[in-house]
């Protein structure tokens, strides 16, 4: 018998209609099972968990509500299809109400009957398929999507994951291509809304006049072109995230508008006199000094306070370097993957290259490099020769040699181990305890490296 449509159970104390619908249900192609009692199908789902049951209301022991109430409970990824001679919309509607995806009155249909069947192993389908989307966005917008081993990174982990679940407004600060959307995304992806939609504003990229209708849509006749109505990206992104990136270009009328937001939850659309309630948890993020733009009177102070809650800064590049020979790998398997090439690792020289580099873009250009060299490479190794003249030039005209004796991957890290540690003590205020507890090595460990490096307060504070 063929068996791959779906399987069923189909429950009726009526043994010549239950043998009826199996059968015609058998030489569709279903796997059928039957049963005459509510305690006997119960016993069966607990066996096996069957994709659709059709169930009839009157059993004699308990109704087939009872079923119904315990599938919704149980097993809700089963579908519930309820069958009724004494069909009435009050039941009908009880019924969906309880959870069942169909409600048929005897004498049922064939066509009928299989065309919900359907229709219900199509809804599973989808919903199994949104698990999975949900899965993989899971995977790609998550924290483990954020590569770092640098201690400035693991306190912003550490922040992410304390505000992720919170309604709290969360501000990141940062240089242009440190990552600060994937940060946004992460932040979305833990929190309670991750299943709501997650909503991208490039603030700097519009106009004032066009941002204001972007966040806030308009109505017809607002301004000249609008030809209808159009709904805002706040009201988009009720029940989620809206992170607006480049927050420090809005207008002086814009940061009104976004104060009243974020103090009542409240807008008017451009044009309209409607007022709307809104829930969505705001990410903002700027490469801007917003201290500097408040005292210079550009940014409203009051929208500052509001919005720097809790606040974290994304690190450039050239300050964990550490996390150079990290990022690299990472992408080089991600182009592997993209471009279908198999090229298997980076030479301890390029790695040295990129280390020396001071990286204006960012993780952003640091991609962008290893994309392109595993474009250009011909061999199995991407090479210093395979990585962008920018480089080159930037490390001889600062003097300082991009290949050290030794050619060792070991060496390269030499400098940046040093840094790490000493901006390790500055942010512990020196305590070596503490330090060391935050670099996840012991004491003894700390002082050896901090001797092997002629590390002390006084050496950093002439």
């Amino acid at each position: 018998m063929n068996s791959t449509l779906g399987s069923l159970l189909v429950v009726d104390d009526d043994k010549f209609i239950l043998e009826a619908m199996a059968d015609y249900l058998r030489q569709l192609g279903y796997r059928t099972e039957t049963a005459t009692t509510c305690g006997e199908a119960l016993d069966r789902m607990q066996e096996f968990p069957f994709e659709v049951v059709i169930c009839d209301v009157n059993l004699p022991d308990q109704d087939g509500f009872h079923l119904l109430e315990w599938a919704s409970k149980n097993q809700p990824e089963t579908s519930v299809i309820m069958l009724t001679g004494y069909g009435t919309i009050e039941s009908a509607v009880e019924a969906i109400r309880i959870g069942a995806f169909d409600y048929l009155t005897k004498p049922v249909i064939d066509d009928e009957l299989n065309l919900s069947i359907q229709r219900a192993l199509g809804q599973r389908k989808i919903v199994e398929e949104n698990k999975h989307l949900k899965a993989q966005l899971d995977e790609k917008h998550g924290l483990g999507n954020i590569i770092g081993r640098d201690y400035k990174m693991s306190k912003m982990f550490d922040l992410i994951d304390s505000v992720a679940d919170t309604r709290t407004t969360v501000l990141i600060l940062g240089e242009n291509g440190t990552g600060k959307t994937i940060t946004a995304r992460a932040i979305h992806q833990m929190s309670n809304r991750k299943d709501k939609p997650f909503v991208e504003v490039a603030c700097g990229a519009l106009p004032d006049s066009l941002l204001e209708s972007e966040l806030f849509g308009h109505v017809e006749g607002a301004f000249t072109g609008a030809s209808q109505d159009k709904i805002g990206k706040f009201l988009l992104a009720d029940g989620g995230t809206l992170f607006l990136d480049e927050v420090a270009t809005a207008s002086p009328q814009l940061q009104v508008k976004l104060l009243r937001v974020l103090q009542d939850r409240e807008f008017e659309p451009v044009g309209g006199n409607k007022t709307y309630k809104v829930d969505c948890r705001l990410v903002l993020a700027t490469n801007e000094n917003l201290e500097q733009l408040v005292a210079e009177g550009k940014f409203r102070q009051d929208l500052y306070y509001r919005i720097n809650v809790i606040s974290m800064t994304q690190p450039p590049l050239r300050e964990r370097v550490g996390d150079i020979p990290l990022l690299a790998e990472h992408y080089l398997n991600h182009f592997n993957e993209q471009t279908g090439k198999q090229i298997e690792s980076i030479s301890d020289e390029a790695i040295q290259y990129m280390q020396r580099y001071n990286w204006p873009g960012n993780v952003r250009e640091l991609v962008n490099v290893i994309e392109r060299a595993v474009v250009l490479s011909h061999g199995n190794t991407i090479t210093a020769s395979d990585l962008p003249e920018s480089i080159h030039k930037q490390l001889e005209a600062s003097g300082v040699p991009a290949h050290f004796g030794g050619n060792s991957l070991k060496s390269a890290l030499v400098s940046p181990e040093r840094q790490i540690l000493i901006e390790a003590l500055e942010a512990n205020g020196w305590n070596r305890q503490d330090t060391a507890k935050m670099l996840g090595v012991n004491r003894t460990t700390l002082y050896k490296k901090m001797k092997k490096f002629e590390i002390s307060y006084e050496a950093c504070h002439v």
